[in-house]
């Protein structure tokens, strides 16, 4: 064997089809398409089409809810802080809010605040100022020696809308 003798196998390399170049080719005239119809023609995309029955995904029931007014509040659990106070990453002396957290990498996301959670055991006394708790959390928090401060969240709708309701009452009674 020379270096000037190597070459593929036969068949390894295979050219490709030129479509429509004549009807001596193979594949001429339409080009392997058939004739007429939407498959025919370029840019096709009939990717969920079953032929007029009914689409696999419109068949299946809808499922879930996007709530336009939820809020995203990034949850963390006690359990994360005390960890993070003992490795240093979080220093208990100061004030725990939502800018210390993120700093520390414990709180992810969060537009709308943190929302402390009770999962896991508090042993240092912390002062947090978060977005919300629940009630387990505070309690365990307040156990340890320390203090949950609430943001001010304001009321929910339904109260402002009662309340709203209320005082147009009021002052067409007057």
């Amino acid at each position: 064997m020379k270096l000037n003798e190597i070459r593929d196998n036969e068949g390894a390399r295979k050219n490709r089809i030129r479509v429509g170049r004549g009807i001596g080719s193979g594949k001429g005239k339409t080009g392997g398409r058939g004739q007429k119809g939407q498959k025919s023609r370029s840019g096709v995309a009939i990717k969920g089409f079953e032929g007029g029955q009914m689409p696999l995904h419109m068949r299946l029931p809808k499922r879930g809810f996007n709530n336009p007014f939820g809020k995203d509040f990034a949850e963390v659990n006690l359990g994360m802080v005390q960890k993070f106070i003992d490795a240093k990453k979080l220093d208990s002396k100061k004030d725990i809010d939502h800018a210390a957290l993120k700093a520390a990498g414990l709180a992810r996301g969060g537009k709308d605040g943190v929302r402390l959670l009770g999962k896991g055991e508090l042993k240092t006394k912390v002062k947090f100022v978060v977005a919300g708790a629940s009630k387990g959390a505070v309690a365990a928090v307040e156990k340890a020696g320390g203090s949950v401060e609430i943001l001010d969240k304001g009321k929910p709708e339904h109260e402002k809308k009662a309340e709203r309701a209320a005082a147009n009452k009021a002052a067409k009674a007057k």
